[in-house]
């Protein structure tokens, strides 16, 4: 058993330790690909945060996918040795980064965008719903071998 678990973690984190490789290789000096994608969704949450909040906040696309690559490539590679630490910074990067670059909520339903990115936003849903469970059966074995440490009674 200890074994699938050991090559089911690096399976799964291998979505995410080879995607923030190929973003390093490809960020350079202005950021890459990813910063040209993400730039005109960030200004599209700035202005909606400022009309909420009346205060503008400016967020830079180069900190935000050089952040990204750095919770993707960190959280894998700590999720890979079984690490909850690793567990949690890849549901903080899913959790940040899925509105964002899935916004399906700007497209009409039934346009081919709208079912695209809905679908690469339920795909993220699903992989933070595996980083649960994972947690979960992590704390509950804990648990187990806690309860399994009770002290013997001596005997006089």
């Amino acid at each position: 058993m200890g074994f699938f678990s050991f090559l089911g973690r690096v399976l799964f984190a291998s979505i995410f330790i080879l995607s923030a490789w190929q973003m390093f290789n490809e960020f350079g000096d202005d950021g890459g690909p990813a910063v040209k994608e993400v730039a005109p969704k960030l200004v599209g949450i700035q202005k909606f945060v400022a009309s909420k909040l009346g205060e503008s906040v400016t967020v830079d696309a180069r900190n935000f996918v050089a952040a990204s690559i750095a919770l993707k490539g960190l959280g894998g590679l700590l999720f890979v040795f079984s690490s909850t630490l690793g567990a949690y910074l890849l549901i903080v990067h899913l959790l940040f980064t899925a509105p964002i670059l899935y916004d399906f909520y700007n497209y009409k339903f039934g346009e081919p965008e709208f079912l695209e990115l809905s679908q690469e936003f339920l795909q993220c849903v699903a992989f933070v719903g595996a980083l649960l469970i994972f947690l979960g059966m992590k704390t509950s074995i804990v648990r187990r071998q806690l309860r399994k440490k009770n002290p013997k009674s001596k005997t006089s």
